[in-house]
């Protein structure tokens, strides 16, 4: 089920690049589709919206239609369980609060001379939610993308995800949204949903960033559409790496393991160990729990293809090689993995000891569980408050404070060239 290797070995090396190359294929067939598909819609608006949904969803929509209406939140509200209800409301509260501490203000700072030099900090105007739906449907993302973005101060938030064969959208997903703060929310999903948040349609408002995982149709369709927009990332399969001293619960790391690999069958699964009979006694438990779990299948073709047990020296060795994979989720079960915190680089989000397994940052902690993957935690960040929002910065200075410069500016100006440059400064003192 789970392949163990040696990392210092030649096949250990070649694992952990091949981890990389796992979605990196670009299929051209998909970017003509989409390129062809986003410009229509930034051609023909809303009619091109209710064309592409009728093909590819199945369900005729029309301008009075495309738009979820109170009506139908009151109705998805209705089919909630409140268990559900309880548990949304209290991971949103710790969501929030978790963000509210990423806030930043604006500043000014006043030197001599008359000079004030400063940086102003404002949410975006409008941001778009991409959520998939179907069998894909995740309303705790509703949560991680809306609720930072709602703290920074985003004046609106669009929503979009697919409608179903009968015309509605999951009922949790609209719970989420009404729970996060969501402002509108339109039945469209794939790349025409994507083109509509670009471009703005007659029904779908014009937005400044869109966030949120979608299938390659979308995920193409994002980054075709960067420039005319801000985009979050574009995401790969999910992975989890798990660091072990010989001390750790076999049933825990197994249970761990699986809780990524049920996501996809791209999805990777690595447990990293400095001991052997550890080993051992993980495959053995995978063999075990995944009897009872319902995505059984694909659970074992993620280990298969893309997991891994990788056999370590040492703690310092593990740690290298963690931070060589970079991996989306991180979890140190080890003896003092507060020793261990500071000695990790590349990670998208940390998890501590056995009793913070990674399900508990995807669901309920407050941290954001939107995180950089295939190898990217070496230079991007969770999705967060500094995601949603720009800054400006603003000068004031005197004539005096200007005067003394001004030869400076004049002689920098002179050498690069700009001679425009240098006669505004000097027009102000002829």
């Amino acid at each position: 089920m789970l392949n163990i290797i040696k990392a210092s070995t030649t096949e250990g090396m070649a694992y952990m690049e091949g981890l990389k190359s796992r979605a990196s294929t670009v299929q051209q067939d998909v970017i003509k589709v989409v390129e062809e598909i986003l410009e229509e819609v930034k051609n023909h608006g809303d009619e091109a919206l209710i064309k592409y949904t009728e093909k590819f969803d199945g369900v005729k929509l029309n301008k009075a239609t495309i738009k979820v209406t109170k009506e139908e939140l009151i109705a998805a509200r209705s089919l909630v369980d409140e268990e559900f209800m309880v548990a949304i409301k209290m991971a949103a509260r710790n969501i929030e609060e978790y963000h509210e501490k990423q806030k930043r203000n604006s500043w000014m700072q006043t030197k001599e001379d008359g000079i004030m030099l400063g940086q102003t900090i404002r949410g975006l105007e409008k941001v778009g939610i991409y959520v998939p739906g179907g069998t894909a449907a995740y309303p705790s993302s509703v949560l991680m993308n809306a609720i930072p973005a709602k703290v920074a101060g985003v004046e609106k938030i669009i929503m979009v995800t697919p409608v179903s064969r009968d015309g509605s959208i999951n009922p949790y997903i609209l719970a989420a949204a009404e729970v996060a703060g969501v402002d509108e929310i339109f039945k469209l999903g794939g790349a025409q949903a994507i083109g509509a948040l670009a471009f703005g349609t007659d029904s779908v408002p014009k937005v400044d960033k869109v966030i949120g995982p979608g299938n390659i149709y979308v995920a193409m369709a994002k980054r075709s559409v960067y420039g005319y927009l801000d985009i979050d990332m574009i995401a790969g399969p999910s992975e989890i790496l798990v660091i072990a001293d010989e001390e750790a619960n076999e049933k825990y790391i197994a249970a761990d393991l699986m809780s990524q690999a049920e996501h996809d069958v791209l999805s990777s699964s690595i447990l990293v160990t400095t001991s052997e009979e550890l080993a051992l006694k993980v495959v053995k438990e995978l063999k075990r729990q995944i009897e009872s779990l319902s995505r059984k299948n694909i659970i074992e073709e993620s280990l298969q293809n893309y997991g891994a047990i990788i056999l370590v020296d040492n703690l310092e060795e593990a740690i290298s090689v963690a931070n060589k994979i970079a991996p989306e989720h991180l979890e140190l079960l080890i003896k003092d993995p507060f020793e261990s915190l500071g000695e990790i680089k590349n990670a998208g989000s940390i998890f501590l000891g056995e009793y913070a397994p990674e399900p508990l940052g995807d669901y309920m902690a407050g941290t954001n569980h939107v995180l950089p993957t295939s190898g990217t935690a070496r230079f991007f960040s969770p999705l967060s408050v500094d995601d949603f929002i720009k800054k400006s910065s603003f000068i004031y200075y005197s004539k005096g404070a200007l005067n003394k410069v001004s030869d400076k500016i004049v002689t920098l100006a002179d050498t690069e060239g700009l001679t425009a440059h240098a006669n505004s400064i000097k027009v102000r003192f002829e």
